[in-house]
């Protein structure tokens, strides 16, 4: 009868290491791994993006302020005032 219980005592012990065995993998490493890959992925193409615009400002084809066109202000066009006292 003591065989009998070890025996179920011992296979129980042995489940529940592999159910620990088996949340560990499922739920902590298999989750790290993806996220650190997705991390990789998105640093690497914030850094191409990097890249791309570095070579566009060296080569000249950045896109700057839009220049103000307009025409200048006359000095005509402007009235003086007589200072009140």
């Amino acid at each position: 009868m003591y065989l009998w219980v070890m025996n179920i005592l011992k296979i129980l012990f042995e489940l529940f290491v592999l159910y620990l065995v088996y949340k560990l993998i499922f739920d902590f490493i298999i989750p790290i791994y993806q996220t650190t890959k997705q991390v990789k992925q998105k640093v690497g193409e914030m850094q191409n993006q990097m890249n791309e615009h570095l070579k566009n400002q060296q080569t000249g084809n950045h896109s700057s302020a839009p220049k103000d066109n307009s025409p200048k202000a006359a000095r005509e066009d402007y009235i003086e005032f007589e200072e009140l006292k």
